[in-house]
């Protein structure tokens, strides 16, 4: 008989990266790539943490939203659309439910990541997407993750429940 973690990560459950954001500085304005090194311990290299080249203990090295979530965030927030960019959230991923998969680990293109928590949002969710924003992104913003095998992400790259 299978046990509510085996539902949770059928085999067969593969997503897709959709956009990679990175920024300066928590401050910084975010912006879209196409490629990026996840490093291990650390984040993303073109991201702040990962810039800075240093061993990060934070559960927050890399996050991630479900691309699916976003016209559930506009619709919520009350605007036409959001813009992934705005999310400031690492990785936009599609075709994959990441809170199923809170405590497992991703392979995302050549690197792998343990899924930690939820990603709550911030204030900054209002002057970025508009009034309403926070609360829409409560329950829908996403998750946190650790690297744990450093690797080159690439817009495209799939993702997967690591067996």
């Amino acid at each position: 008989m299978k046990t509510l973690r085996d539902l949770n990560r059928p085999p067969q459950i593969t997503g897709r990266v959709e956009t990679i954001v990175v920024r300066g500085d928590p401050r910084a304005p975010a912006r879209a790539i196409e490629a990026t090194t996840a490093r291990a311990g650390i984040g993303l290299a073109d991201d702040r943490l990962g810039a800075r080249g240093e061993a990060e203990l934070s559960t927050r090295q890399v996050t991630l939203v479900q691309a699916e979530h976003l016209p559930v965030i506009a619709a919520l927030a009350r605007v036409p659309a959001v813009d992934p960019v705005a999310l400031r959230r690492n990785l936009v991923v599609s075709g994959i439910n990441l809170l199923a998969l809170k405590n497992a680990r991703l392979r995302v293109g050549e690197a792998l990541l343990e899924i930690v928590g939820p990603c709550a949002p911030c204030s900054r969710m209002e002057a970025e997407i508009g009034p309403g924003a926070y609360a829409a992104l409560r329950g829908h913003g996403g998750m946190t993750a650790r690297v744990i095998e450093g690797g080159a992400i690439r817009v495209g790259d799939a993702v997967r429940a690591d067996a």
